[in-house]
């Protein structure tokens, strides 16, 4: 019988473990444990017949099938297993539910010499400790600032400065603003950036401080978890304060090689919010590729949107940091000194 783990051991002992995911390829793209290898049972319109036969004739009739189409792939699967962990040939198994499909993957396994351990409940148990982790109280401290502050710089030298970082921008592939997208990878859904959050958690120590960018709700298209949300809007917040001149000469250093269309459709989808006028103007200046120009226009739109969303925050936890450089390094240890006296 294939052996069950419990989810926080098969989490476990994944640090040191290949995880093979055998649902369907569209369910892993749309969310999967971080490190998890696709090795699918059924492809997914093997996986949509299995389910209609299910749901039309039964389950006897529902496993047939399943067998008829898995048959011809089996040696495969122990071909593509065993390259996973070719010294110790043991992996970690799971499905959705960790019902037939892991548990059918874990045999074949088992049988063809290797060892298998199934996770118990599957993905969805794996996805209920994801989800319970962010309710956890954690030690947050929150780094603020206008658009343009390198808040992203700044928290990487906190992290080479021994502080813990949780980086949501990486993990949501995303900086943010309408311009955020631009330079970045696709986004991962909310669930997958959810999973991503959860596996940085996982190797943090939470009984220390943990600094994270403020950010708005969403990270682009990736919503931060409520639970987390809330625990950052009540956090103490370093808002640091750079002159706007550092400011643009940061962005327009940031986003001046970038594709000269991408601009002008991200200037475009902020209209609204900027005003005719100003949208204009920015259009204008990024034809003469004037980006000192774009940036200075549209801070005036980031920096009100940025004041709003601070002053809705108990005044008690804003320590104002103003620097005339910006120097990420030196602002760095600045924050390291104010959270040590906090």
């Amino acid at each position: 019988m294939v052996h069950q783990l419990p989810v926080e051991e098969f989490l476990e002992k994944a640090k040191n473990m290949p995880i093979v995911d055998v649902r369907s390829p569209g369910e892993y793209d749309r969310a999967h444990i971080p490190g998890a290898v696709s090795i699918p049972l059924f492809d997914n319109d093997e996986r949509a017949q299995v389910g209609t036969k299910y749901k039309n004739a039964g389950k006897d009739s529902a496993v047939l099938l399943g067998l008829t189409l898995v048959g011809p792939k089996l040696a495969d699967f122990v071909k593509q297993a065993k390259k996973l962990n070719p010294q110790n040939k043991e992996v970690l198994v799971h499905c959705w539910r960790g019902g037939m499909r892991s548990g059918s993957f874990g045999w074949l396994l088992d049988t063809a010499g290797l060892t298998a351990s199934v996770l118990a409940g599957g993905y969805k148990a794996y996805r209920n400790i994801v989800l319970n982790a962010f309710a956890e109280p954690l030690n947050l401290f929150v780094i603020g600032g206008k658009t343009g502050s390198g808040k992203t710089d700044i928290l990487k030298k906190l992290a080479l400065q021994g502080e813990q970082i949780i980086d949501l921008e990486a993990l949501a592939h995303h900086k943010g603003s309408t311009y955020g997208a631009i330079g970045q990878l696709p986004q991962p859904s909310t669930e997958q950036f959810e999973n991503r959050l959860f596996h940085t958690l996982q190797t943090l120590d939470t009984n220390r401080r943990i600094w994270l960018e403020d950010e708005s709700r969403n990270v682009g298209s990736c919503f931060i978890p409520m639970p987390l949300w809330q625990q950052m809007q009540v956090a103490s917040v370093a808002n640091v304060d750079i002159p706007k001149d550092k400011r643009v000469n940061r962005l327009v250093a940031e986003y001046a090689g970038i594709d000269h269309g991408l601009l002008v459709e991200a200037t475009e989808r902020i209209r609204r919010r900027l005003g005719g006028k100003v949208t204009k103007d920015a259009l204008d200046a990024l034809i003469r590729h004037d980006y000192a120009t774009v940036a200075d226009l549209t801070l005036d739109y980031y920096d009100k949107s940025y004041s709003h969303g601070l002053s809705q925050r108990n005044p008690a936890s804003v320590h104002l940091i103003e620097t005339e450089e910006d120097n990420p390094d030196q602002t760095a240890k600045r924050l390291i000194d104010w959270a040590n006296a906090s």
